[in-house]
This record gives structure tokens, C-alpha cells and sequence, in this order.
């Protein structure tokens, strides 16, 4: 990656602004980050844009694997709130499941709303066909099926729970102070 950065004044803010430009290998064009915070170092500004991406792996969560997004019941700024609550609070219910305890307790990032959702489907699915086939011999079919679920339904370690990220700095430089002049 190249990088350059510098606080310059930026005429159409009318204030001095740290601008930096990051390339990536490959790309051929530069892209921009402008801070207002003068205080803060180049690298820890890099460091917290890559955070801005956890937000669309929520967002991408949310709409594919729990289906908010598509089975809304009400429309605009209401509606949207509703199933963003609906959301966080099934979020929060499947911090409880024994395997995300297990990653959790282990120091493993979780596995994904998505992934969890699914396993606990076919978990479920197991369990009723289990209580239908009161049957001599069904043990060998149900067997069978579990390890197709086992394979077919992985669960998938999550980027957005941060674990093992090291995060830099996050905050102003005191040395940096005298750059805040306009």
C-alpha cells in the first residue's frame, strides 16, 4: 500500500483538514480519507477506516441471513427501526447458544448470525424427525442425515466481533496539539 497524508487547508471546508491518500497494490487510482481531528497519527486514522467495514458485514448480516430487510411489515423510518430492534435482540439470543459460548470462551471470533440461524434450523428439523421415527431400526437413516447436516451446514467465524484485531491507538497525539491551529 502507498500512503501520504499531510493537514493541509482545504478551501472548500475553509479549515485545515488531514488529508490522506491511500493506493492500494494493483489499484490505480488513490483514494482519500479527510480527518477533522489534526491530532491523530496517519497510521491510526488508516487503522479505524478498516473498522468502517464491520458495518457492512451488520448490515449484510441482517438483510441476507435474517431476512429483515425483505420481511419488513412496516414501511419507512418506523418500520426500519422495528426490524433493526427485532434484529439486535435475535443477535443477542444467539450470544447464548452453546457453540457461540464456546468460540467466545475460547478467545475464537463467533460465528456468524447466518451460520448459527441455519445449524439451529437443522438442528430443530433433526429433533422432529427424531421424535417421528419411534420405529425399530430408524437409527441408522437419522445418522445419516446428521453428519449431511454436519457437512452441508458450517458454521462460519465472524470478522465483525473483532477478536484477536488490534485496534492501534484510536485517539489524539499530544504532540500533535500544534497541528490543530488553523
Amino acid at each position: 500500500m502507498t500512503v501520504s497524508s499531510a493537514r493541509l487547508k482545504v478551501s472548500s471546508h475553509s479549515k485545515k483538514r488531514f488529508v490522506i491518500a491511500l493506493k492500494y497494490d494493483g489499484e490505480n487510482y488513490y483514494r482519500y480519507l479527510v480527518a477533522t481531528d489534526l491530532t491523530w497519527r496517519t497510521q491510526d486514522i488508516i487503522q479505524a477506516y478498516t473498522l468502517r467495514w464491520l458495518i457492512e458485514v451488520f448490515f449484510e448480516d441482517w438483510k441476507l441471513y435474517e431476512g429483515w430487510g425483505r420481511e419488513a411489515k412496516q414501511l419507512d423510518e418506523e418500520g426500519s427501526s422495528r426490524g433493526l430492534i427485532l434484529s439486535l435482540l435475535f443477535d443477542h439470543c444467539l450470544l447464548l447458544h452453546p457453540e457461540q459460548i464456546a468460540r467466545i470462551e475460547s478467545k475464537l471470533p463467533a460465528y456468524t448470525l447466518g451460520s448459527l440461524q441455519r445449524k439451529s434450523q437443522m438442528d430443530v428439523l433433526l429433533e422432529f424427525i427424531t421424535s417421528l421415527l419411534e420405529f425399530p431400526d430408524p437409527g441408522d437413516k437419522l445418522k445419516e442425515l446428521g453428519e449431511l447436516i454436519k457437512d452441508v451446514f458450517q458454521l462460519m467465524p465472524s470478522g465483525k466481533h473483532m477478536i484477536g484485531r488490534d485496534l492501534g491507538r484510536l485517539g489524539p497525539t499530544a504532540s500533535l496539539k500544534y497541528c490543530s491551529a488553523g
